[in-house]
């Protein structure tokens, strides 16, 4: 048995915290046979020793790793659940996993990683790669169902973070939906002239409201942050269509019933347990793959594309199977489709732009690429977007 941390800027900079990790994970792994531990970069010398002082308890491995920095989208990783791992929590097994779902692994956050830091960290990372800086922020928009604080809102957490002392902030709650109805918004606010610059992030980390004992949730999510700069440009293409739905009688199909004004937060609530997520699977995986087939026909038909001119398909990562039931339905073959979800997992609103970074990464995205990506979750809600790729991809 194999268990993964990134080795991320973050324990880099504190082989302390290094330390508390790797003595977590030696503590709760004991019949694990070895420790993979990523690198995204150099680390200091303390840290090397660190990782030297624990290879007494348990075999380490290290491994180069590079980070995604297309679009300035960054994954932050924590802890790397595989498939085998989650046997046993619950009643299921590596294969009825995969066969099902198509998922292999799933990125967690560790106890210092929240939605604010791992948004903060993909926002930085944008800006670094546009080539700017926090006051060129006219507004920030964190798409997220799992924020930091009832309120304040994560988005102004981030504003501060990053320092757009002159923009304004919020968050938007579409669910999984999130960051491709957040591309909507920011679309309106750029063509509206209202605006120049826009921080668009995708932020969540579902582990902390899946209950880790539903093997029909608890294997399908994981965490993860993603930012894209969205800027208004003089160069032919960019966002050529956009489709937002909703059908709020599917509701109670995926929901996370307790702490709102319905049912505050209570002992009764707690002992429920109905602060966790619950989702009707069968009739979620019935609503994804038609709602993700007539968005996409939806934008391409507004766009003028036919689906033989698509470069590149960018669902919403949630599960593999949905994506290649979406696809055969769509008539995009599956070599024109981006699918990450086997080593994610869902990571919600972090999942299209996770996707369209590695997309970037793996040189799949080129200027002038025509693109169509899909989001769902629930509400119901779903949005779907065709545009064409504008920015010079050589610098990822």
């Amino acid at each position: 048995m194999k268990f993964s941390i990134l080795l991320s800027t973050y324990h880099a900079t504190n082989s302390h915290d290094l330390a508390k990790c790797l003595d977590s994970l030696c503590n709760q792994t004991l019949l694990a046979d070895e420790i993979i531990a990523i690198k995204d970069g150099p680390i200091p010398e303390d840290s090397e020793h660190c990782l030297l002082d624990y290879s007494n308890r348990l075999p380490i491995r290290i491994l180069e790793y590079p980070v995604n920095r297309g679009l300035g989208v960054v994954l932050q990783e924590g802890l790397l659940h595989c498939s085998h791992d989650l046997v046993a929590r619950v009643d299921t097994d590596d294969e009825w996993i995969v066969s099902r779902t198509g998922i292999r692994e799933r990125r967690i956050a560790s106890d210092h990683e929240t939605t604010f830091t791992l948004a903060r960290d993909a926002a930085d990372r944008a800006l670094q790669t546009a080539g700017l800086t926090g006051p060129d922020v006219d507004l920030v928009i964190v798409a997220t169902l799992t924020p930091e604080y009832g309120f304040p809102s994560t988005a102004s957490l981030v504003q501060e973070a990053i320092g757009a002392t002159t923009a304004g902030a919020f968050d938007l709650n579409a669910a999984c939906a999130g960051f491709a109805y957040g591309l909507a918004v920011a679309r309106g606010f750029i063509e509206s002239e209202m605006y120049r610059t826009i921080v668009l992030i995708g932020s969540d980390t579902m582990s902390r409201v899946v209950d880790w004992t539903d093997r029909s949730t608890c294997v399908l999510f994981g965490d993860g942050a993603g930012a894209v700069v969205v800027q208004r440009t003089d160069t032919p293409g960019g966002i050529a269509s956009t489709c937002l739905r909703s059908d709020g009688s599917g509701g109670p199909l995926l929901i996370q019933r307790a702490g709102g004004s319905r049912h505050p937060t209570s002992a009764q609530t707690l002992l429920d347990g109905s602060h966790y997520l619950r989702m009707n699977g069968r009739e979620v995986y019935r609503f994804a793959v038609t709602a993700t087939t007539e968005a996409a026909l939806a934008v391409m038909v507004d766009a003028g594309w036919t689906t033989n001119e698509v470069d590149l398909f960018i669902p919403h990562q949630a599960n593999v199977r949905i994506i290649e039931s979406a696809a055969r339905s769509i008539g995009i073959p599956m070599d024109h489709v981006f699918v990450n979800a086997d080593r994610y997992g869902n990571p919600s609103a972090g999942s299209i732009p996770i996707a369209l970074c590695e997309a970037l990464d793996h040189r799949r995205i080129q200027v002038g690429s025509k693109i169509v990506t899909v989001g769902f979750g629930a509400g119901l809600a779903w949005a779907a977007h065709a545009l064409t790729w504008t920015t010079p991809t050589g610098s990822s």
